[in-house]
């Protein structure tokens, strides 16, 4: 009987002692679930910092590469609307009827003569010679002169030929002025020959050979 008592007595203390063990268990897998999951969220901040960084870095080289760019200067060919004669009519007059250019935008080569009884605008040299070339007989050809910003006929002016002032429609720059002492000054600065009206078109002739 003893003996049953004693093994009775040690399968309770057994039996008692197994949920204080197994709580520990418990706490544990719960702590570790905790720890877990604060890992992962640690992660997922990371990774949103790392997002953010890595997009503001590129936005900052975007800034970088677009300050980077050279802002384009004013052609020398432009000036302001108010100092622009059109001598054609109706709603293309702005344009250059052999290339569709802007008449305003490279004013300073602008080119005009009457044809047909009316007045056609060209936006150079260069467009005035295609439509002769194309059969077009063209009267009282004049040209603008750069420094007046006036139509002058084309054999009062003196253009100086192959400066290092980009030209309209054509590699060779042709500028036109009246006053021979403006051609010097501006052939001093960007080079070039100053040459008449004929010679002029003969150089632009050849671009259509």
């Amino acid at each position: 009987m003893l003996k049953l008592l004693i093994l009775s007595f040690s399968l309770l203390l057994m039996t008692g002692c197994m949920p204080t063990l197994q709580k520990p268990k418990e706490e544990k897998t719960l702590e570790h679930k905790k720890d877990v999951n604060s890992v992962k969220v640690k992660k997922s901040t990371t990774q949103k910092r790392v997002k953010k960084e890595s997009k503001k870095k590129t936005s900052q080289r975007r800034v970088k590469r677009t300050s980077k760019k050279k802002i384009q200067a004013p052609l020398f060919q432009s000036v302001s609307s108010d100092k622009v004669v059109l001598l054609q009519k109706g709603p293309q007059k702005e344009k250059c009827p052999m290339c569709g250019m802007n008449l305003v935008k490279y004013y300073k080569t602008n080119h005009a003569a009457k044809y047909n009884g009316k007045n056609i605008q060209y936006c150079s040299l260069h467009c005035l010679t295609k439509h002769i070339n194309e059969g077009a007989e063209l009267e009282n050809p004049m040209v603008v002169d750069v420094t007046s910003l006036k139509f002058t006929p084309v054999t009062e002016v003196f253009y100086v030929v192959g400066s290092d002032v980009a030209g309209t429609m054509s590699s060779i720059s042709k500028y036109a002025f009246k006053s021979l002492s403006d051609a010097k000054k501006f052939q001093k600065k960007h080079g070039g020959k100053i040459l008449d009206f004929y010679s002029a078109w003969q150089i632009a002739k050849k671009d259509f050979k």
